[in-house]
């Protein structure tokens, strides 16, 4: 018996000796980034890792080979932004990005001086990686160096131009609209114009604000650190991208940017509570979710846009489940059910439920094509138009303005969705071809770690454009030469023709000798 324990121990012993140490730094407060990060490391433990996770949400059940380092102090860091959600639609664009900047600076310092962080930091621990989410906290990559290990980005959104810089990605401003504009890959000259003027703004607010701020962070930070902060923010081996080519539309990628949209989506359904499920399957005419995420507080919205959202749904055969987070909500129609909290992907996957309302984020519009429910949406924020516009656009959804939302504009939208069978048709559609992968996001994600860890950041993958300025990389001071030389021709041909001609035709005129006198 004690033979066979060895034995055991032994074979144990000899599948963890490949397993790798992971660093992973989930600096957003939001839930909802969490859930993604958290779906990768714990892919991780379960390949036979261990992995140390820096977040705000430490686990309630430990799990083997994972360690939290809680980090309390970035939670105040956003509490200002979180609260005024609601309000940033009122914002243009301009404005909105340059407060998600702000909101980076403090996010990124509010975790360098949280007490367990700075330990970490003096530890003398050591990592085979470091896995670093992609949240305006640019500094934070000087991890990799600081510790010694290869630098891999986790982007919880879309591929904005701050993240595929880390590998220098392609993103013709032709077909590949900002992800914050509500725009599809097919745009008119107009909407081309209105990309290329915002990508410019976003350009030169990156290069003259924004990265100057993240790099005084990270020489106050990393000190002893060798390598530039420019150069240090391009040297990534590899960033994953909550995003899928099924889910949005075909753009070009570097290899070492990878595609792991919906990674959070383990497809393992738990039983409903009893209260929701006995609501739902006594719905005579189906049911409507009605959630706007882990941040947006539905409790928080302005008590006009409650009576409306009540009023829409006082008139429907539908009943609805609302996320929101008071026990009580006066005016309450007996189709209404509330909660804080549900069980988002066990509710969507329910046959009852015909539709969800959602204010558009990445999580959120992933899970509604993956359950094949169509979407109405009412976005607030960030990618959510850029979402909710592809969603409108490719057939399964609907947007809403938030602003001016009306009763009876809910309700209509909700009739139609209900009612029109197109909506659905397009996404069980899209549902059937995000589902045909060769292997789940989650596994892809946990492979490319491994890989890029296994061949010690796999620098084959990193493409030469991680090296260039991006007057090199658009060849700018090449367009720049080749303007002024033919700008240089344009003028001195003709003033070189004009001289010759002069000369030819002019030079053997004389004044007459009384002339010169007279002058004189």
């Amino acid at each position: 018996m004690r033979i066979l324990s060895l034995f055991v121990a032994l074979i144990f012993s000899l599948c963890f000796c490949d397993g790798y140490k992971f660093l992973m730094v989930l600096n957003s407060p939001g839930r909802s980034h969490f859930n993604v990060g958290h779906a990768l490391a714990k892919g991780l433990v379960q390949a036979g890792h261990e992995i140390t996770v820096v977040s705000v949400f430490p686990l309630k059940k430990p799990m083997p080979g994972y360690h939290d380092i809680y980090v309390p102090n970035v939670i105040g860091a956003m509490r200002g932004d979180l609260a005024a959600l609601w309000q940033s639609i009122q914002k243009p664009l301009t404005q909105k990005l340059i407060d998600h900047y702000h909101m980076g600076f403090r996010l990124t310092r509010a975790l360098f001086v949280d007490p367990n962080f700075q330990d970490l930091l003096k530890s003398n621990r050591t990592f085979d990686a470091v896995i670093c989410e992609t949240f305006y906290n640019d500094a934070h990559y000087g991890l990799a160096e600081h510790f010694q290990a290869p630098l891999i980005g986790l982007s919880t959104g879309g591929g904005l131009t701050f993240i595929t810089d880390m590998v220098g990605s392609p993103a013709p401003a032709s077909f590949v609209p900002h992800i914050m504009l509500p725009f599809n890959d097919h745009m008119s000259l107009y909407e081309r114009l209105v990309n290329v003027a915002f990508l410019a703004y976003e350009r030169l607010l990156l290069d003259y604000y924004y990265l100057p701020g993240q790099e005084a962070l990270y020489k106050e930070f990393f000190p002893e650190n060798k390598r530039c902060f420019y150069e240090m923010r391009r040297n990534a081996s590899l960033v994953l991208i909550n995003q899928h080519v099924s889910l949005s539309f075909p753009r070009p990628y570097a290899p070492n940017l990878i595609e792991v949209g919906g990674m959070h989506i383990d497809g393992k359904l738990s039983p409903l509570p009893a209260k929701i499920e006995k609501f739902l399957n006594e719905s005579e005419h189906g049911a409507i979710y009605f959630s706007m995420g882990s941040n947006l507080k539905s409790k928080d919205l302005p008590p006009e846009k409650v009576q409306e959202i009540l009023k829409a749904f006082r008139g429907l055969k539908q009943r609805v489940l609302w996320k929101f987070e008071l026990e009580d909500l006066p005016n309450k129609p007996d189709n209404l059910f509330i909660s804080d909290w549900f069980p988002q992907t066990d509710i969507l996957a329910h046959p009852k439920v015909l539709a969800f309302i959602t204010h558009g984020g990445m999580l959120s519009t992933t899970e509604s094509i993956y359950h094949g429910k169509p979407v109405i949406g009412l976005p607030i924020f960030s990618d959510q138009f850029f979402n909710m516009a592809h969603a409108e656009q490719t057939g399964y959804g609907i947007m809403l303005d938030f602003k001016s939302l009306k009763a009876a504009d809910l309700k209509a939208a909700i009739e139609r969705i209900t009612s029109v069978p197109s909506y659905t048709e397009v996404i069980r559609g899209m549902s059937f071809r995000y589902r045909d992968q060769q292997q789940t996001p989650l596994k892809n994600a946990v492979y490319w770690v491994e890989h890029v860890t296994r061949h010690q950041g796999a620098a084959y993958l990193q493409s030469a454009a991680q090296r260039l300025n991006w007057w090199q990389y658009h060849n700018v001071d090449v367009l720049l030469i080749i303007f002024g030389v033919v700008i240089l021709l344009l003028v001195a041909l003709p003033l070189a023709i004009w001289r010759l001609l002069r000369g030819v035709f002019g030079g053997g005129k004389t004044q007459p000798q009384g002339e010169k006198r007279k002058r004189n």
